[in-house]
């Protein structure tokens, strides 16, 4: 059904048929993943089998590859940055895109999450055709679809969702089940932890205010768990922020035109500073300024619902930046600290060797269509 669901989406776009029928397909698709699954071993199922990997040959032989060629500069900057194997982060900022153009940047990041339950903070890139926003959004699920075995999802979201206002959140198989920006992380995280327990929290269109009152219901109740289960941030529990950076270029994102630089090789560098330029708004010591500073980057001044500068995770960053923020401070801990680990683009010519592996890419990389990849790590 999934399968079906990409490719008529796909005719669909290229004949700009309004999104009321999309809207349809995934309400069928919801349906059919509801009778499958109705059971006590429910397993939320891949989205991406091209892109990512979904088998345990596949993430060896990807983490192996990106270590092998990419391992030396990674440690490298890590050293530069003072980050040794033992740095434990807090807080994360990784990318979802397609392991071959973006593995080495989920591999500078995700090693150094190194808690058994991990908060995911994701995208929703679906929801403005279900009609949700202003709400976080969790899943009903079991276990997750892992490369090792099945990936449980904490208890902890059981704890959450009896705790958390009704008007703060819905339950949403039908966008956690079509969305990939969890699930992208999942094989990395795996591989360093065969028992990895998460809990995944998608996040669609919110105002800042919003964002900041449910951010601080969510950390309050995140906070009395810790406690409960007498847990240390960083050791027993972290967060990971799913996000991909820019999406620029004149050619296959609609109708739209994301080139403000042109696209050129000065319009690409041009594109590149002010991607790192956004990165560094959230380096530093962590505050509510901060995550207004890049807010005022990415999201449209008079529309919230709109991109300014088009990152994807435009709205997970900073909720989940400002969960993190209101929990250091009912913790009682100093500010946490912002380091950029990493950056890379589509359109970079080191593009991670996949097809041997049954894998490979879900959009093309030129001038005209790439895609920005940020890392970031909190302490």
């Amino acid at each position: 059904m999934l399968f079906l669901y990409h490719q008529i989406s796909n005719i669909l776009a290229m004949v700009k048929i309004r999104w009321f029928i999309l809207s349809v397909l995934l309400i069928l698709a919801d349906f059919q993943v509801f009778s499958q699954n109705h059971n006590k071993n429910k397993v939320r199922g891949l989205v991406d089998v091209v892109g990512y990997a979904s088998e345990k040959y596949q993430t060896d032989s990807i983490i192996n590859r990106i270590e092998r060629i990419y391992g030396a500069s990674i440690a490298r900057y890590h050293r530069k940055a003072g980050i040794t194997k033992e740095t434990q982060w807090k807080v994360a900022i990784c990318p979802h895109d397609d392991y071959a153009y973006a593995g080495r940047v989920y591999q500078s990041v995700l090693p150094n999450v190194q808690s058994p339950v991990v908060f995911v903070f994701g995208v929703a890139h679906k929801a403005r055709q279900l009609g949700i926003q202003d709400k976080i959004v969790f899943d009903s699920y079991k276990y997750w679809h892992g490369p090792y075995r099945r990936i449980k999802v904490s208890p902890v979201r059981e704890e959450l969702l009896k705790l958390l206002p009704n008007e703060d959140y819905i339950v949403s198989d039908t966008l956690q089940q079509v969305e990939h920006s969890v699930e992208a992380i999942l094989p990395f995280l795996q591989h360093q932890n065969r028992k990895i327990r998460i809990v995944s929290i998608l996040v669609p269109a919110m105002t800042l205010s919003q964002m900041q009152q449910s951010a601080d219901t969510l950390a309050g109740i995140i906070a009395s768990i810790a406690h409960k289960h007498k847990w240390e941030w960083g050791k027993d529990y972290s967060f990971v922020i799913s996000s991909d950076a820019v999406h620029y270029g004149d050619q296959g994102w609609g109708d739209n035109n994301y080139a403000s630089y042109g696209v050129d090789t000065a319009g690409y560098r041009k594109a590149v500073e002010y991607e790192l330029k956004i990165m560094q708004s959230i380096t530093g010591n962590l505050s509510d300024i901060l995550v207004k500073n890049f807010s005022g980057y990415t999201v449209d001044d008079n529309d919230y619902t709109k991109y300014k500068w088009t990152w994807c995770g435009r709205y997970s960053i900073p909720y989940g930046l400002y969960v993190a923020i209101r929990l250091q401070n009912k913790l009682g801990l100093p500010q946490l600290r912002g380091k950029i680990l990493g950056y890379a683009t589509s359109h970079d010519p080191k593009t991670l060797p996949v097809s041997d592996l049954k894998m490979g890419v879900t959009a093309p990389q030129s001038l005209r269509h790439w895609v920005g990849y940020p890392a970031l790590g909190f302490k």
